[in-house]
This record gives C-alpha cells, structure tokens and sequence, in this order.
C-alpha cells in the first residue's frame, strides 16, 4: 500500500476512529489520512491547547472533517478509564482503535501508578484502553485495533523479574521491552478473537525508522547527527504513518498481521507490506504469562 492505493479506499462513511497521540508526528499524520477518508477521527491528547492546534490544522486543510479531541493521559490508569466514559458518553460505535502514542528512551520516569513509564505508557496503558473498549469494538462490526510495534521488539526480552525497572534501568532495553509487549499483546489479543470467533481483529504495524518527536530524549549529538545525515535514510512522519493506515484500512489485512515500510530492511519507505515478528514475539506461553501480568498490574479482567 501507497499513498495512491490509499487515495484508491472507498469512503469510509460512518465509521469512527481514536487515535492516540494524535496531536504530533505519526499520530497527526496517520489522522491525516483517515479524515481524508471521511472517518470520523477523535484525538486522543494529553495536552487541551496541543490538541486544538493539531484539529485547527486539520480542519483548515480538510474543513468537511468530524475532528473530536478527547483528553487522555497515558501516564495516568484512573486518565484512561475517564477517556473511556467520556467516549462512550458521545460515541456508540469504535471502527478503529489505533494505539499510536509512545515515549522512546527517557530518563527513568514513573507513571502516577508507579510503573516504569515506557512499560506504562507503551503497553499498559494502551492494554488497559482496549479492554475497557472491546465491548464497543465487538458490538461494531469487523472493527480492528492497530498496535504499534517497532523494529526494536526485535532486541526486546519480556523479563518479568524487571517489569518495571525495580531492579535497573537501561533506557533501550526498556524501549524495545515496551514495544515487544505491544506486538506479543497484539498477537494474543487476536488469538482470543479468533477463539470467540468475534469480528473484530487485532493487527500491529510499525513506521520504521521515522524523523518524528520520539527521538527527543536522545543526546543531542545524535538528534544534530541524524538531522545532518540521516534523513535521506529515515521515513518522513507522513511515510511511517502508510504501515498504520495499511494495516488499519487495507482490504488484505487480516487479524494478526504485522505490517512495515516495504524495503529490504523495513527502515524506510513510500509503501508498506506485511512483515514478520520475530519467533519470541510468537511465543503463546510467554504472552499469556505477560497477559496475566498486565491483567494484574492494571486491575482489570479482560472480557475474553
């Protein structure tokens, strides 16, 4: 898929969709797209004044849009929950469910729960946000859920003594923790679809090597190198966010895809394909291990 394939979808009337951090970078670019297929898109923001921006800027380029803003904070389960009611309060079907919003390498930071905030934001978070939204997902038919992986589960371990930086802290190795808990969560959040026979489908993408704001926390001598030098190598914010909307829109897609930029190492690229996850990323055991986990750390029994 394309940026023409894209262009080439059907209208996509009625449907309704939440983006998370949809105020900036892939977020904002991957709501870009859905608008233009006339999706009603909510964002997903943390910040009011950050998201009035993001929906002025849309709404100048496409002033037919149904662009909502519906505050969440990732770092905070009770933020969650709110989103949840308030949602549901103005909404009575969910198409998509796109967990997009993410924190890459930061100092240590906790979330107001106590977990480390990779693991909260990334995962958590976004695990506890579609429980508590499945019910609406089921009652909408062949509705999807759109978890964004990244090349870096590849490096990820799943290492449950160490969940949540209670022994030590290496900002990457949380990183790529985080993002390897979202593609197993993924992977067996469809399984247990599949198992209920359920028209909903769980799917991942990842955007590749993307020029987006999840790079702030690196030292600046990398952010002032990649600047000079890499941005022939990276995909802009408008190319990471094709494997999103592919495994979002795609009329292939099925549930337990994984989609990524279409190259030979899936860093870059104008169109994206499906790709694979590495075998630990498919490892049942181990996710329904971290399933129960997070069951447990976020106090919530998932309808399936």
């Amino acid at each position: 898929m394309n940026k023409s394939s894209i262009n080439n979808l059907p209208e996509q009337n009625e449907r309704v969709a939440i983006v998370t951090g949809a105020n900036i970078g892939l977020g904002l670019e991957t709501v870009r797209f859905l608008i233009q297929k006339n999706i009603k898109v909510i964002l997903a923001c943390r910040n009011q004044l950050k998201a009035e921006v993001a929906q002025k800027e849309l709404l100048n380029q496409y002033p037919k849009a149904h662009v909502d803003i519906i505050l969440i904070d990732l770092n905070s389960l009770a933020s969650v929950k709110d989103f949840t009611i308030a949602f549901q309060e103005k909404y009575n079907r969910l198409d998509l469910l796109i967990n997009n919003a993410g924190l890459m390498i930061p100092p240590l930071q906790r979330t107001e729960e106590g977990f480390e905030s990779q693991f909260g934001v990334n995962f958590l978070s976004h695990f506890l946000l579609t429980g508590l939204l499945l019910p609406l997902l089921e009652k909408t038919d062949n509705s999807r859920v759109v978890s964004l992986g990244s090349l870096a589960h590849r490096q990820g371990k799943i290492e449950f003594n160490n969940l949540n930086a209670e022994k030590e802290y290496h900002n990457f190795r949380a990183y790529c923790q985080s993002k390897l808990a979202c593609v197993m969560f993924a992977f067996e959040l469809n399984r247990r679809l599949r198992k209920k026979q359920s028209t909903t489908s769980s799917v991942v993408a990842h955007p590749g090597a993307s020029l987006t704001n999840l790079g702030r926390y690196a030292p600046a001598i990398i952010n002032n190198v990649v600047m000079k030098i890499g941005t022939p190598f990276l995909n802009s914010a408008e190319m990471g966010a094709i494997p999103t909307i592919y495994a979002a829109l795609g009329e292939d897609i099925e549930g337990g895809d994984y989609t990524g930029p279409d190259s030979l190492l899936e860093l870059r690229g104008h169109s994206a394909k499906k790709v694979k996850a590495t075998k630990y990323a498919h490892d049942k055991s181990l996710a329904q291990s971290l399933w129960k986990e997070a069951e447990r750390l976020v106090n919530f029994n998932y309808p399936l």
